[in-house]
């Protein structure tokens, strides 16, 4: 997976497990990613909760014969958070065959829940 000049490497993205059913990935809390008031950016908690599920989706598609794109998503903001690391865990709760169903929780160094969101992702027949 090419990460150069991806919205994943701006904002500073790192994977930590991508196996089937189940990804984590770590984002920090920095310039890239707050908002001008100074804390982690609504957005950017979207951004990496999206992230993870569409790479988790495209682990356990048939990448021969198959694409995935995120469908919607939503989120609930739990806490805030200025600095550090955030990560996100996303698992699996729904895989059919055209769409999959993925919970993400996004936690601080301290586990305190910062995000929760639910992403549906579309699976396609690549052309």
């Amino acid at each position: 997976m090419e990460l150069k000049n991806t919205l994943i490497a701006a904002l500073g993205m790192e994977f930590l497990e991508v196996g089937q059913g189940k990804v984590i990935a770590t984002m920090p809390v920095d310039e890239r990613t707050r908002q001008p008031f100074g804390y982690l950016h609504g957005g950017a908690s979207v951004a990496l909760a999206e992230t993870v599920a569409s790479v988790g989706a495209a682990a356990i598609i048939d990448s021969e014969k198959e694409i995935c794109f995120g469908l919607e998503i939503n989120a609930n903001h739990i806490r805030s958070k200025r600095d550090g690391i955030v990560t996100a865990t996303a698992e699996v709760v729904h895989q059919g065959k055209s769409t999959q169903v993925w919970d993400i929780k996004i936690r601080d160094e301290e586990e305190q829940l910062i995000c929760m969101s639910r992403c549906t992702m579309a699976v396609v027949p690549k052309k």
